[in-house]
């Protein structure tokens, strides 16, 4: 039964007890009137465009704090904590520290492309020119303004991002040799080196040094390697009759070893490779290009090399290589002078020998003062040498999963390779983060290891879809760049030189899609003029070897370090 408080039969105590009632009833309904008050004023401020972001709270607070940055950064997303993201805990990687590196990881389908997409937007909108590979041709949607809906207009305010608006950026589409629907971009073989075109080749150590011993014969004889039947030509002199002399005079090659070799070059060719190596090279500075104040994308395209994928991603560590042998030493910079992204990066280390994951240890470890920023894309962490792992300062990883005894003890590792988190139980978020969402930690602008984020990636600008093969062709055939790679020049080099000292050499039977291979006949006897090639090379110093070289039209050539890369002249 109610009982009226102006009821004079209520005792003192009764009163006191109703009147803290009605004292608590009024307190919430007022709280309730102030919030809505509030929520109205935030409501005019976002319909006036001037909402300031609230400030993040508790743990969220905490995280977020580590990427606090004074200078210009990357938003990659907002931070979560118990399954909520914190739209005002900021995850970002400074700009200033983008050329220490990084990794993107995760399963198929985790949201890795999209990852790179709005990375990639986001340099080119801060002026710094990107290298990416487009192997599964879905990132050519940089090139137009995305489409808005609700999805993504949601996932923007949660991940702090209340300005998303639809935007292309300036994009460049190559494919490797002429048999892509981009600019054709190719490589010579000299340029290219031993190193790398081993592992192209699938070459074993042995197999590897006797390559590299027939690119020297080639270099102190002033032999230009622009191609294929270049390189086939020479090692079929230095197999037959005439070239046993100077066979023995590079370190007595096994005759067997080179023809391994040969058959690996003819196998190449028949993949397609031939329309990848020649003239005209590519030239690394067609990549800085800054178009209207944003950084050119430069996607690059299988084309012909679809049928062996490893020559994707050599032929990006040879770019990088050549880069880093022509830029100049910068220190530290506000930002990177370019950003390269290698995807499937697993293709880059499978099989490859001991000699090429040194080549590629110095070039990530020592490229950063050129301010150039590397960025390997793969689905696990433990595709990536140790050597390599420990250069890469920023770790942005996706989903992983556990379904096998192999997938568990990646997972291991990979939770070992992070710092300590009181807020996270890293096991059980890495097997838990949702399409979109990453396991985060990169280097402050100090130079430490940032807290460990859950982060609600930002959803790119660009279109999230590709444009389209027609649109791609289109694209590629206006641009400037097409005229000056799109045809092909075929000069004088090594098999023209070789063929021409064979006298009579049969013709190549016309049914066959290759070139000519000299069938080189026995010397005929003749007065002796001089020691031979052998004996001339046996017989003079490394050094009047280099001197001979280099006064030769291609003496340029012999100049290698990098991957055994051939130095070039700048242009």
């Amino acid at each position: 039964m109610t009982v009226d408080p102006k009821d004079g039969t209520l005792t003192p105590a009764e009163k006191a007890k109703v009147a803290k009632v009605a004292a608590a009833e009024a307190a919430r309904l007022a709280a309730e009137a102030a919030k809505a008050a509030e929520e109205a004023e935030r409501e005019a401020l976002e319909a006036e465009g001037a909402v300031q972001p609230s400030a993040p709270s508790g743990a969220a607070a905490e995280i977020a704090a580590g990427y606090a940055s004074e200078g210009r950064a990357l938003e990659l997303g907002s931070v979560v904590v118990d399954g909520v993201a914190d739209p005002a805990a900021r995850v970002r990687i400074p700009l200033a520290t983008i050329n220490r590196h990084g990794l993107i990881a995760g399963a198929t389908g985790t949201g890795k492309t999209k990852t790179l997409q709005g990375i990639a937007e986001q340099l080119s909108a801060a002026g710094v020119p990107v290298v990416m590979a487009d192997v599964k041709g879905d990132l050519s949607g940089l090139s137009r303004a995305g489409e808005s809906n609700d999805k993504i207009t949601a996932r923007a305010v949660e991940t702090g991002d209340d300005a998303w608006t639809p935007a292309g950026m300036p994009v460049e589409f190559l494919s490797l040799g002429t048999g892509g629907i981009g600019i054709p971009v190719r490589a010579t073989i000299t340029s290219f080196g031993p190193i790398l075109l081993s592992k192209v080749l699938g070459l074993n150590e042995t197999q590897e040094s006797t390559l590299g011993l027939i690119f020297h014969w080639a270099d102190t004889q002033g032999l230009a390697l622009l191609d294929l039947k270049d390189l086939r030509s020479v090692i079929a002199h230095l197999t037959g009759d005439e070239g046993k002399a100077d066979l023995k005079g590079i370190g007595g090659v096994s005759t067997a070893t080179a023809g391994v070799i040969l058959r690996a070059l003819v196998n190449l060719e028949a993949d397609g490779g031939d329309t990848f190596f020649g003239e005209p090279e590519l030239e690394t500075e067609d990549l800085l290009r800054v178009v209207g104040g944003a950084g050119v994308i430069t996607l690059f395209e299988l084309g012909a090399q679809a049928a062996r994928p490893a020559m994707f991603s050599t032929f990006l560590m040879w770019v990088l290589a050549d880069l880093f042998q022509t830029l100049p030493e910068e220190g530290d910079l506000d930002k990177p002078k370019l950003v390269f992204i290698f995807d499937e990066a697993h293709l880059l280390f499978a099989d490859a020998s001991k000699a090429f994951l040194q080549q590629v240890e110095q070039t990530v470890k020592l490229i950063r003062s050129k301010g150039v920023g590397v960025f390997f894309c793969t689905q696990l962490p433990t595709d990536i040498p140790n050597s390599v792992l420990s250069q890469l300062g920023a770790r942005v990883q996706h989903a992983l999963r556990a379904f096998t005894p192999d997938d568990q003890k990646a997972l291991n590792k990979t939770v070992r390779t992070y710092p300590k988190t009181e807020h996270y139980d890293l096991e059980k978020a890495l097997t838990s983060l949702g399409i979109g969402e990453a396991i985060v930690t990169v280097l402050s602008e100090k130079g430490a290891p940032t807290p460990v984020a859950w982060t609600k990636i930002r959803p790119p600008r660009s279109l999230m879809d590709t444009i389209g093969n027609d649109a791609i062709k289109a694209a590629a055939a206006s641009s400037p760049l097409n005229q000056k790679y799109g045809q092909t020049i075929d000069r004088e080099s090594a098999y023209e030189r070789l063929t021409a000292k064979v006298a009579g050499a049969p013709t190549a039977d016309p049914s066959l899609d290759l070139p000519p291979l000299p069938d080189l006949p026995p010397p005929t006897p003749a007065e002796p003029e001089g020691p031979n090639m052998a004996e001339q090379i046996l017989g003079n110093s490394a050094v009047k070897s280099f001197l001979r070289s280099a006064a030769s039209a291609a003496g340029r050539e012999i100049s290698r370090s990098i991957f055994g890369t051939g130095s070039r002249r700048r242009r």
